[in-house]
């Protein structure tokens, strides 16, 4: 499913023209799709009252075509107009000769009305103002975001559906307006647009439901950003035939783990496992092994030499992750290192080390990105990698302040892609996945996911779908939905406070099977 920026719907809305689908045709398809979504949520409209507040432009238009036919359905309709409508207007005009309750707002006395009609409303709907929205809220349109903010504190339960955007949210940088209301639902209209899924705009849609509004096929041909899909995830999942051997399913090489950090070594490798990867192996500190061989009995391991308990001795280290690179498919590096003089002296070996016609691909995350930050150019010695950077990472990498890498995820994301010509998967809530000229964004947004460890399963489960013969981008896109639907199969069992990094991993196998129930 296609992400648009602003220009490019109006691109697209302009080539539907052309294409014979007016701009009336687009809005009639919009307010109808709208209204059968509320249809579909309520159910039976009869005893149902429903509040609309309408705005100036398009999408008050759009609110006032759903608000026709939820009339016509026999909900109990409010519409309150909140700006001046164009004269004349054909839309307005069909709803008043059904005598609905229609209300022309022209200042902000219309508050007392507006908040009784609420204090009996099942749902509200805000299509006061859409795409096109440039200016701060005042006037009666930030008096009657007050007045729905206020209603939603006093009524819980009250919903509130925004169309296409909710009012107040930039489309295109998801920056809100301070009145923004927090939308239990956003239909978008024909396509997603970018601000639906960047912060601080991302947490006010609420349920983020997709609208066909009748634009023809092929518009999209050079919209260069989408959201990841089940159809689309099951169609890349790798075979599992059924005359497979264990060496058809690839090799893992996880270096991970220290002193301070074995349960990363654990976590990650175990994810490695869930995916379905053939076979995993461990290279982490010697005296670790002992600790974390009875949870990973299906792990077999490279010891690594020590200087003290659970640092390694660098140089050598490195020298047996390099005689090993060669048996692997993939290699993880990075999970619980942390950034001691060993572990700083061993990653930093390997780089110097690598050749390149000998490479397994490599799958960098946690504190190897760490260590790589400090090495110039370290990107030309992995060339077609996976890098999964939380933002703090990221920022290092690139020199950047944790905000801007924040506030611009998906430009930050895309210039370092092209920067160190690596897959790019930056984590948080929407993470964004970029590589060759493609740019993804995984659907999930999930406290149960922030916590301690989470990211090294996401980890084992790239670098476990590496092996198996998924490309770099593939490989990350794929990974990351699965992590993420096994992150919303873990909310709805143990709700999203107190679950563990852990928790995903028996989850990762069923999220699989459904996905490949789809083909």
């Amino acid at each position: 499913m296609k992400v648009v920026t602003v220009d490019e719907m109006r691109r697209i809305e302009a080539e539907s023209q052309a294409c014979g689908i007016s701009t009336d045709r687009l809005m009639e398809n919009a307010g109808l799709a709208v209204a059968e979504q509320i249809r579909h949520a309520l159910g039976e409209l009869k005893s149902e009252h429903l509040v609309i507040l309408v705005g100036p432009g398009n999408n008050g238009s759009d609110g006032l075509i759903a608000a026709r036919h939820l009339d016509d359905w026999g909900a109990r309709v409010h519409v309150y107009i909140c700006g001046k409508r164009p004269k004349p207007d054909v839309h307005l005009r069909e709803l008043l000769d059904r005598a609905a309750d229609v209300r022309e707002v022209v200042d902000e006395s219309f508050l007392q009305g507006l908040e009784r009609a609420m204090d009996s409303a099942t749902i509200v709907i805000d299509a006061m103002l859409g795409t096109g929205r440039s200016r701060a809220l005042n006037g009666v349109i930030g008096a009657a975001c007050a007045a729905v903010k206020a209603a939603k504190d006093q009524r819980p339960f009250l919903r509130i559906m925004a169309l296409d955007v909710p009012t107040g949210l930039d489309a295109d940088d998801g920056s809100i307006d301070e009145a923004t209301p927090r939308a239990d639902a956003t239909i978008a209209l024909g396509y997603p647009k970018v601000g639906l899924f960047l912060f601080p705009g991302a947490a006010h849609v609420g349920h983020l439901y997709v609208a066909d509004i009748g634009i023809p096929s092929g518009l999209d041909s050079d919209v260069g950003l989408e959201v990841a899909s089940p159809n689309w995830v099951a169609t890349r999942l790798p075979k599992r035939p059924i005359s497979a051997n264990k060496g058809i399913f690839g090799k893992v090489l996880v270096v991970a783990g220290s002193s301070n950090f074995i349960g990363a070594a654990n976590l990650a490798c175990a994810g490695a496992v869930r995916t379905g990867a053939g076979l995993v192996t461990l290279a982490t500190p010697r005296s670790l092994i002992p600790a974390v061989a009875t949870a990973l009995p299906e792990v077999t391991y490279v010891p690594l030499p020590e200087v003290a308990w659970g640092e390694v001795d660098g140089p050598t280290a490195a020298g047996e992750i390099l005689n090993t690179l060669p048996s692997y498919d993939s290699v993880l590096i990075g999970p619980g290192l942390g950034q001691g003089a060993g572990s700083v002296s061993m990653v930093t070996n390997i780089f110097l080390g690598l050749i390149e016609s000998e490479l397994p691909r490599f799958v960098i995350d946690a504190d190897g990105l760490n260590i790589l930050s400090s090495i110039p150019r370290w990107w030309r010695r992995f060339p077609g990698a996976v890098v999964t950077p939380h933002p703090g990472e990221m920022a290092r990498l690139t020199g950047q302040t944790v905000r801007e890498v924040e506030c611009g995820r998906i430009g930050v994301s895309r210039g370092a892609r092209d920067l160190w010509d690596t897959n790019v998967l930056l984590k948080g809530a929407y993470s964004i996945i970029t590589g060759d000229s493609k740019t993804m964004i995984n659907p999930f947004a999930n406290p149960a996911l922030a916590t301690a460890g989470t990211g090294d399963v996401l980890g084992g489960i790239v670098a476990s779908l590496v092996a198996q013969g998924l490309m770099g981008f593939e490989a990350a896109v794929v990974g990351a939905y699965l992590h993420g639907t096994a992150g919303e199969d873990v909310r709805e069992v143990m709700g999203d406070a107190g679950s563990a990094a852990s928790d995903l991993l028996k989850h990762i196998p069923p999220v699989i099977k459904r996905l490949r129930a789809i083909y």
